[in-house]
């Protein structure tokens, strides 16, 4: 089964990959944060590194990942995504924060 995910990038990836502001993933099998993030490397390579670290592949700590309205950043990216994500009515977020003093 192939599912076609939608996701949302902050500006800063939108403006290094040269796209706008929702991208789409074609994923086989289970559909994981992990699936979707490796697609989305694939399909854009200039972002490899900017949302996961290149060796350890944990999340870079400025970007956060929302699901249907739920915090993902801190659950296991082997975890499968809500059905909304899956069936492309919602998309999967990258969220980058704000930092300020």
């Amino acid at each position: 089964m192939t599912s076609t995910v939608r996701i949302e990038l902050p500006a800063h990836l939108r403006t290094l990959a040269n796209v706008g502001r929702e991208v789409t993933v074609d994923l086989h099998g289970t559909v994981t944060l992990r699936a979707a993030i490796d697609a989305l490397e694939a399909r854009y390579p200039m972002l490899r590194g900017t949302i996961r670290d290149h060796v350890t592949h944990q999340r870079r700590p400025f970007l956060r990942f929302f699901a249907c309205q739920e915090d993902l950043s801190h659950d296991s990216p082997d975890t499968p995504l809500p059905d909304a994500i899956v069936q492309g009515k919602e998309p999967l977020i990258v969220l980058g924060a704000i930092a300020g003093g």
